[in-house]
């Protein structure tokens, strides 16, 4: 796609642009390593919206603009505060400004622009977003008001004069107070909780267009087709001219009118994929009565099929263009230490995705959050998938907020639909806002069935859509295989490792897990990516691993908040993620967990002698009871035998009848443990299970344990101590047997 030049039709005048050089970001946290590129007369200056382009007439709004912070019931400011740098919200250090704006409030913004108009042409004016009611006024008279974090437009034709133009933006945003969609925003921010974003936070631009003009475009690829369907919407009926080419070359070319798709052929196509970001150009016309252009745009589609099927063993899989692919990748907030909402520059907002490649993944799990529309076309020119959540509100607010949710859900929906990469819709995260989740699916598949709808990712499941989602800290873990969904682990990890020198604040950092320093982060990180690939097997069929960068409190990603620090060792952490892709290891049970049947032991809360893990240990007058071992209170349909007191030692004997010959064969615990744990195989300690993970997980012994198995009886032993909360013990023996 061609670089877009700026138009000479429109022109900038601030109203503060003679103290340009004194704006800086403002200092007391932490910044980003981008933050020096931050320059106020070049603010984000790319072309905004390369879904739809138009190779001239346009101006790049971006910039030094005045505000005010006022009351809620204040009419238009008559002085202002000072300057804020656009499109950095008010709450941000590189907005100049860094202040909270409080529910009860307004945030003004004003600029001035100087318009030289072409007869018989409109003058539009384009907000990226903005957080979250915004009005907009232009010489005093209101040219509308938006509501939401998607795009939205003004014609302000009737609005300008010939020379300079006042513009004023009135923006209310009652973050957690209110009845919208905020994701991570609150008021006052702790643990996974983040600073508020009010206003401005993406480019606003202004763009000439004809009297009659495409306003937007709705792509369709159909790979078993071979076709791609193509909307034009335009401001009159007219008829359109569609040419796809690839490469440079004319693939197809069809006619048709505005409103009414056409399918446009693309015979053998190339395909779109992880890695693989082929893409085609698509220029689009709108024709007079003699076929002469009117308005033309140029886009680009992938032609890429995502779907939820069996493979062949009937396991319910991702496919991506008929093919079986694992998806890999990290919980992504998008959230900036400089720019909150906003990355600094269009190099720092790609910088994320290729390092995302770069640890061996194939995917992006936007966390609730919307990205500017040069994020996604980033995502397409790279060839990675984009899992994209819908931002949770507090739906439990009543009938108002559900409303706002769901005119945000759509706007949404049409404002991303087009691009390749995204591949799923998530519209709840675990049980933030979730509401009539069945209905909210089925209006999701009814409204875009190219893409697979993931109800909710954790917690509350209502069976619906065509995703069974979990998420296990640290985990990792699957659910048992469905017939209708595919079981994905939604988010995982957490490990955490705080890097002096790059903290948001100087304590409360936390993370699910916490490491000292790089070496151990690497290894626990690796450890966890062995133990993933066996539950391919058993019907895992992707995993978010949670998370890209630290956030604020957070500390478990794995570059730190600034993105000066890779905190694993990056060459062993994307071996471990390519291994995910390889064939799955077959995992089969020598001694099952009571998840999977009645499994009786022997057991004692009683400390026993020193040779109760022994094969020789007498253990008649141990007590017998069903595994798993725990408190009643702990929500476990698994739960056997009751367990109060701070220790207990289990014994259980079980029977082999062979051992595993060629190949590689592994012998691995699956175990749910709180809190720590001693597992024995045949009188030898071959783990030590620390703390409490929540859930059935495998763990790799310390020593070769296939070595101690002996076909006839076998012995396991296990001892774990609760340090208080909750406690459960269950255990079992398989083998992972490599392909």
């Amino acid at each position: 796609m061609k670089v877009i030049a700026l138009s000479a039709i429109v022109t900038l005048s601030f109203a503060g642009s003679l103290f340009a050089k004194s704006w800086a970001p403002v200092e007391g946290q932490l910044l980003s390593k981008f933050t020096k590129d931050v320059k106020p007369e070049s603010v984000l200056p790319e072309y905004p919206r390369p879904q739809m382009v138009r190779d001239n007439n346009w101006q790049n709004l971006n910039g030094l603009w005045d505000y005010a912070i006022t009351s809620g019931d204040s009419s238009m400011p008559g002085s202002w505060d000072g300057e804020i740098l656009v499109p950095f919200c008010v709450e941000s250090a590189l907005s100049g400004v860094k202040k909270t704006v409080l529910p009860s409030q307004l945030l003004w913004y004003r600029t001035n622009i100087v318009v030289d108009s072409v007869s018989g042409n409109r003058t539009l004016l384009h907000f990226g977003a903005v957080d979250w009611q915004a009005t907009v006024f232009v010489n005093g008279k209101e040219v509308g008001q938006h509501k939401g974090n998607d795009p939205f437009t003004f014609d302000i034709t009737s609005a300008v004069n010939n020379g300079s133009n006042e513009v004023v933006v009135k923006v209310f945003d009652p973050t957690d107070q209110g009845y919208q969609p905020r994701g991570k925003q609150v008021l006052k921010p702790s643990g996974i909780m983040y600073t508020a974003v009010t206003g401005i936070w993406q480019t606003v631009w202004l763009e000439t267009v004809p009297v009659s003009y495409i306003e937007s475009l709705k792509i369709v690829p159909d790979v078993d087709n071979e076709a791609v369907k193509v909307t034009v919407n335009a401001t009159d009926y007219r008829m359109v001219q569609i040419v796809a080419s690839y490469k440079g070359k004319e693939v197809a070319k069809k006619f048709a009118y505005a409103g009414s798709p056409a399918v446009v052929p693309v015979k053998n196509p190339v395909l779109w994929g992880a890695g693989n970001p082929e893409l085609y150009d698509l220029k689009v016309s709108l024709l007079d009565d003699r076929k002469n252009t009117i308005d033309s745009v140029t886009s680009y589609f992938g032609m890429r099929k995502i779907e939820v099927k069996k493979d062949e063993d009937g396991i319910n899989r991702l496919f991506l263009n008929d093919e079986v692919l694992f998806q890999y990748g990290p919980l992504d907030q998008g959230w900036w230490p400089d720019g909150l909402y906003t990355a600094p520059t269009e190099e720092a907002m790609v910088f994320d995705i290729v390092m995302t490649q770069k640890f061996g993944m194939n995917m992006i799990r936007k966390h609730v959050k919307p990205e500017p529309a040069r994020w996604y076309y980033a995502c397409d020119k790279l060839g990675m998938l984009v899992w994209q959540d819908m931002p949770s509100g507090a739906t439990d607010r009543g009938q108002e907020a559900k409303d706002n949710y769901m005119n945000e859900l759509k706007a949404m929906i049409d404002t991303l639909h087009n691009y390749p990469s995204i591949v799923m819709w998530i519209p709840f995260n675990e049980g933030w806002g979730q509401h009539d989740t069945p209905q909210v699916v089925e209006w999701l598949q009814n409204y875009d069935p190219t893409r697979p709808i993931n109800e909710a990712s954790g917690w509350n499941d209502r069976g619906s859509g065509d995703v069974a989602d979990m998420h296990n800290y640290p985990g990792p873990g699957v659910r048992p295989v469905e017939d209708d969904r595919v079981c994905v682990l939604g988010e995982f990890g957490g490990l955490g490792m705080p890097a002096k020198g790059h903290l948001w604040q100087k304590d409360r950092n936390w993370g699910y897990v916490e490491f000292k320093n790089s070496t151990e982060l690497t290894d626990a990180y690796v450890t966890l990516l062995k133990k993933m690939r066996p539950l391919i097997g058993q019907g895992l069929s992707a995993a978010v691993y949670t998370q890209t960068t630290d956030v604020e409190g957070e500390i478990n990603g794995l570059m730190t908040y600034d993105r000066e620090l890779v905190k694993v060792e990056i060459d062993k952490a994307a071996q471990a993620a390519r291994e995910l892709y390889t064939p799955a290891p077959k995992l089969v049970d020598v001694l099952p967990t009571s998840d999977k049947g009645k499994q009786t032991w022997k057991y004692t809360t009683s400390k026993p002698g020193t040779d109760w893990y022994m094969t020789t240990c007498d253990d008649s007058d141990w007590r017998t009871g069903l595994g798993g071992f725990g408190d009643s209170g702990i929500p476990s349909m698994f739960l056997g035998t009751e367990w109060t007191s701070n220790d207990i030692w289990l014994r259980k004997s079980f029977q082999v009848e062979s051992l595993p010959s060629g190949g590689k064969a592994t012998l691995v615990i699956s175990a749910r443990h709180d809190d720590s744990a001693e597992v024995y195989l045949n009188n030898k300690l071959i783990a030590t299970l620390k703390g409490a993970n929540g859930s059935y997980a495998l763990e790799y012994p310390t020593v070769d344990a296939v070595k101690l198995l002996k076909k006839g009886e076998n012995v396991i032993a296990v001892h774990c101590h609760e340090d208080g909360g909750d406690q459960f013990i269950d255990a079992g023996l398989s083998f992972i047997i490599e392909q």
